[in-house]
């Protein structure tokens, strides 16, 4: 049973790819990463030896530490943490637990830097890839929209990933757009995140028939498209769509909905 001050992997898994997620830092020793060199989503990797900085960064928000087993180094930075006035928790059972549980990481080799850089005057495959990367890869990541022709000269000059552009590897592939590249690619396809990639597909290839939801996105994204010209801002208001896409995946996508209740009945 876990103590007061330990979040379990069910409980922590339920966060994950929602905008309440806490901050995840992953503060396993060199000879552990090696071991097995990728994070649990969204989560960092820190020094432990350095949890004397981490202090300004962290104010006011909630946090999670992770170690290899939930044990020394995870509740040593987490009592830290919560000395200095942070909400901090460590994960129980640690990368093993959350390993055994069968649930995704993400190699750390497969994440470019924090840059990204794409086409501007984003529809839909360029609104879920960076909702993507910023509730399961980097929150703290950031996205250029430039025009077409610049993806690439913008990428080279500013050391930025480019994605969704062709010749690159965060691109279609085949039958399938970038988000499903990138699902691939991050180690990400949980069913939640396939169901919620059919209707992407349906609605980025102009393919409806492979999600009753497929229409009703590209619909909205091309509204929302309309609504604002700046791309950034546009992104923002994004975000939410696909929180709400990704929880109806998750817990709703099997749910009705009826009016009058009691239809047909005399």
């Amino acid at each position: 049973m876990p103590s007061y001050t330990e979040i379990t992997v069910p409980q922590l898994a339920r966060l994950i790819g929602t905008p309440d997620r806490p901050v995840l830092i992953d503060v396993r020793n060199d000879e552990d990463f090696a071991a097995d060199p990728r994070i649990i989503p969204a989560s960092q990797r820190r020094d432990f030896r350095r949890v004397a900085d981490w202090g300004p960064d962290l104010a006011g928000r909630k946090v999670v530490i992770t170690c290899q087993r939930g044990l020394k180094l995870s509740h040593g930075a987490a009592a830290w943490l919560r000395d200095a006035g942070i909400e901090a928790e460590t994960l129980e059972g640690g990368h093993e637990a959350w390993m055994a549980a069968g649930l995704p990481l993400i190699p750390v080799a497969a994440i470019p830097g924090q840059l990204w850089v794409t086409r501007h005057r984003p529809k839909i495959d360029r609104i879920a890839c960076p909702w993507l990367i910023r509730r399961f890869v980097d929150p703290a990541a950031r996205f250029l929209f430039v025009p077409s022709a610049e993806v690439m000269g913008v990428a080279d000059r500013f050391g930025a990933e480019p994605f969704d552009i062709e010749g690159v590897r965060f691109s279609h592939v085949g039958e399938r757009c970038s988000f499903d590249t990138m699902l691939a690619l991050f180690g990400l396809e949980t069913g939640p995140l396939l169901r919620l990639a059919g209707v992407v597909r349906g609605a980025d290839t102009d393919r409806p028939d492979l999600a009753p939801q497929a229409a009703g996105l590209l619909a909205v994204s091309v509204g929302l498209s309309r609504m604002y010209r700046d791309d950034s801002a546009q992104l923002d208001a994004g975000m939410l769509i696909y929180d709400a896409l990704y929880r109806w995946a998750r817990d709703a996508f099997d749910e009705t909905h009826d009016w009058p209740a009691n239809r047909g009945t005399a």
